[in-house]
């Protein structure tokens, strides 16, 4: 819930003054653009008008448009010595900030307003929800952090596994391998051994085998 401003605080001159309440009649019939049209139209009169600026900050408010909002109830800060006011526009910052998804800036805005109204009950509420909502959020961007850590340590022993079989497989093929000198020893050993076998055999075949009397 935010804070609206249906009725005229300062001095300020009768057009003004009827500008300002027809936005607010169109306001309470929810036509929050037409609203919208007679704050501006208020300010042109009277720029330093609390009235105007905060009620136009929750026309903004009321259509989405936070960033507009909080630059208004930012405006009427500076434009009004009232503690219970200043309590309001606190409230409604952090209202918007809270609807832009800036959970710690709302919570600052909040604690702001309590600080100058302690006992306001609706702003405690939205403090305690900003403060829920902040927790989950760390939670959640915990658990991704510790998702990201865990995709990122089973890739990197992925890439050490991987790189520990390509060193296997680059021994084995090394182990496997034959250089050049040492084919063309082994060529040359077969060689030799092979003319010392023919040797052998030419030996063989110039015997004379002897066989005996078998009486």
């Amino acid at each position: 819930m935010s804070f609206f401003i249906a009725l005229i605080f300062s001095n300020v001159s009768f057009a003004q003054r009827d500008i300002i309440n027809e936005g607010v009649d169109f306001y309470d019939q929810k036509k929050f653009a037409d609203a919208e049209v007679n704050f501006k139209k208020g300010l042109e009169k009277a720029s330093d008008s609390f009235e105007a600026n905060f009620n136009l900050g929750d026309a903004y408010y009321k259509q989405g448009r936070y960033d507009e909002s909080i630059k208004s109830f930012q405006s009427s800060l500076e434009l009004t010595e009232d503690p219970d006011l200043k309590a309001k526009t606190f409230h409604n910052i952090g209202n918007s900030l809270l609807k832009s998804q800036k959970i710690k800036e709302s919570i600052e805005a909040y604690k702001n307003a309590l600080k100058i109204n302690p006992n306001d009950k609706e702003t405690k509420y939205n403090l305690s929800y900003a403060l829920s909502l902040l927790e989950k959020q760390q939670n959640q961007q915990q658990q991704n952090k510790d998702q990201q850590d865990k995709k990122d340590q089973n890739k990197d022993q992925q890439k050490d596994q991987k790189k520990e079989n390509q060193n296997k497989q680059n021994q084995q093929q090394q182990q496997n391998k034959i250089s050049k000198e040492e084919a063309e020893r082994i060529l040359e050993a077969l060689k030799n051994n092979e003319k010392d076998l023919q040797k052998q055999l030419r030996k063989k075949k110039g015997v004379i085998v002897r066989t005996e009397k078998d009486w």
